[in-house]
């Protein structure tokens, strides 16, 4: 991986885990559990790093953690709502559908 690559992968990585740090802060703050409301987030294909994939990840994995290939087409992120189609990664933008 060339630095343009790694740099590329760093934000995607800060993008997608931003937001998750800052519900479990807000969360920790309020002393509560925080429940996800519906339509809050969306899954997000070919955006996951190796390993870090939501569950469901397609041919070759059985859930969380599974995937064995970053930004691969078939493993989901969960993501803000609206957020998917905006995430570029090095294998092109995030999608709504599982992509080849």
């Amino acid at each position: 991986m060339n630095f343009a690559q790694t740099t590329l992968a760093a934000v995607a990585i800060a993008a997608l885990t931003g937001g998750v740090a800052l519900a479990a802060e807000n969360n920790m703050m309020s002393g509560g559990m925080m429940a996800k409301k519906p339509g809050e987030t969306e899954k997000c294909f070919g955006v996951a790093l190796a390993g870090h994939n939501d569950c469901a990840a397609g041919a070759g994995t059985t859930c969380a953690g599974t995937s064995k290939v970053d930004y691969d087409g078939k493993a989901f992120k969960e993501v803000a709502k609206g957020t998917c189609v905006t995430i570029k990664t090095p294998k092109g933008m995030g999608s709504l559908t599982p992509k080849a």
